[in-house]
């Protein structure tokens, strides 16, 4: 678990892994700059005091030092007045950078183990006591009386939703939304303390690889709004049934504040469920008939922007245009404009907030036109079934029938003993959609392309390859003119680096 979060937080750019120099706490350069800088995290005044009370640490400085900078855990963004939190894991450990952070400015260190010439808080378990810090931070901010927290999970459509929220937010009041997708026990810390007095809303994304994940995560973060997208097989072969995925995701909604709102799909069984385990109110949103926030008229324009019109029980109504590519993006835009609207933004405002929103997290459904006329859908973060067939049809739906598509597509990892059988289903669907060219990544991805081959594909349709290199030329080849490329896996296959080879984002970075 800590090597999946640490990867995470590595292509966020919250904290590197390089070597580090063993403390002498002379003032060392460690930080590449070409790299990008990392999140820096948000604190009011600590005193070490303050922190080991928190976090049942001891003290090894005077007891009146005091933060009054940031909290991070990358030695490269420390500033005088900084906290510098050293997180350990299986291939880093942030103790080897606390004489650096220190040097650089950080006034205190929350450590494992104390460590000469250093000011530290030791703590038996310094991820664990981040999280006890961020709680602790929030419950204060509450104390001052106006910040409301909005939680988003799912199974997919988690950070999309979350974006949209934070810039519809943005005209409403002020909002601190994390970049990415800051969802686990390291980032969801980081997110509560960039908020400080001013917030109006902290909009947070919260995953689950495991039930208990998100009781956990809104312990730290107790909600006023929960909202549950779908239940879908994303980590199914870490949970083992849907019907367990649907209980770790529930856990957002018995994470609410007495008085907080769930927001739930309509026009998914298992979400929709969860609607007896709320103690307050519950909106509903989808597109079926009795939805608090129902879509109508659903449809697509050339270019495959998604709109879509919006009604509601009390009998307001809406326009909705989407600058997001795909038709599935209507669900993540109406719990946007449910959540939203529960908090007080009024629907008109809500529409035209969410009319003018982009993607603005990476890799996701970001579609490149390039110089030469070739289209890159980049929808590379990440993928399991369901975003892998709503990513195909959209990649058909820009297209149109004048182009020709191309599929680049690597494994979906975590999906357990029924892997193959979920990749051979979307190989098939590649057929079916007439998609003109399959390119298949790693031996993980074998099942689609035996899929599309007894759908009924044949020839040199079906291209597989076993690594990016390979898939690169192998696209080179074929490419032309107006051609539309999607680049989809898991994100673990790594095809984020081949997307951003084709829209050249690799040579900016």
């Amino acid at each position: 678990m800590i090597v999946v979060m640490l990867v995470e937080l590595l292509r966020a750019g919250v904290i590197s892994i390089t070597s580090a120099p063993r403390c002498g706490c002379s003032r060392t350069e460690v930080t590449n700059p070409n790299e990008p800088m990392a999140v820096r995290t948000y604190s009011n005044v600590f005193t070490a005091q303050e922190i080991a009370s928190i976090t049942g640490g001891e003290l090894s400085c005077p007891s009146d030092v005091t933060v009054t900078g940031q909290v991070t855990i990358d030695s490269r963004t420390v500033s005088t007045g900084d906290l510098f939190v050293a997180v350990v894991g299986e291939r880093s450990d942030g103790h080897d950078y606390a004489c650096v952070a220190h040097s650089q400015g950080a006034v205190l260190v929350l450590s494992q183990k104390n460590i000469k010439g250093v000011p530290c808080v030791v703590v038996a378990d310094t991820q664990r006591a981040l999280g006890d810090l961020a709680r602790a931070h929030l419950a204060r901010l509450r104390e001052k009386g106006h910040i409301r927290v909005i939680g988003v999970t799912g199974s997919a459509g988690k950070t999309t939703t979350k974006d949209l929220m934070g810039q519809m937010l943005a005209t409403y009041g002020n909002v601190v939304v994390p970049a990415g997708s800051l969802n686990n026990e390291l980032g969801l810390p980081l997110t509560v303390l960039k908020a400080d007095e001013t917030t109006d809303f902290l909009v947070t994304e919260m995953g689950a690889s495991a039930v208990g994940d998100l009781h956990y995560l809104t312990s730290i973060a107790p909600l006023d709004i929960a909202v549950v997208l779908i239940v879908g097989l994303a980590h199914l072969g870490g949970f083992g049934s849907a019907e367990l995925v649907a209980q770790a995701k529930s856990e957002l909604v018995t994470g609410l504040l007495p008085q907080g709102i769930a927001v739930l799909n309509a026009d998914d069984h298992r979400v929709i469920a969860m609607k007896e385990l709320a103690h307050g109110q519950v909106r509903t949103f989808g597109s079926v008939r009795g939805a608090d926030m129902r879509a109508i008229n659903a449809r697509t324009d050339a270019a495959g922007r998604a709109h879509f019109d919006v009604e509601t029980t009390a009998g307001d109504t809406a326009s909705v245009t989407l600058t997001l590519v795909g038709e599935h993006h209507v669900t993540n835009a109406l719990a946007a404009l449910t959540a939203v609207t529960a908090l007080g933004m009024p629907l008109d405002q809500a529409a035209v907030a969410l009319s003018a929103a982009r993607a603005t997290s990476p890799h996701r459904m970001d579609v490149v036109d390039r110089p030469d006329g070739v289209t890159i859908i980049d929808d590379s973060y990440n993928a399991n079934p369901d975003s892998m067939r709503a990513a195909l049809r959209a990649l058909a739906t820009v297209a149109g029938r004048q182009r020709r598509t191309v599929a680049v597509l690597g494994e979906m990892r975590e999906l357990g003993p029924q892997s193959r059988t979920y990749h051979d289903d979307i190989g098939r669907l590649v057929v079916r959609l007439n998609i003109s060219r399959l390119i298949v990544v790693g031996q993980g991805a074998q099942g689609i392309a035996d899929g599309a081959l007894q759908e009924g594909s044949w020839g040199d349709e079906v291209v597989e390859v076993a690594d990016l290199n390979a898939a690169h030329a192998a696209l080179n080849d074929y490419l032309q003119p107006n051609d539309v490329v999607l680049i989809k896996a898991s994100h673990g296959s790594g095809l984020w680096q081949l997307a951003d080879e084709l829209t050249g984002k690799a040579a900016n970075s």
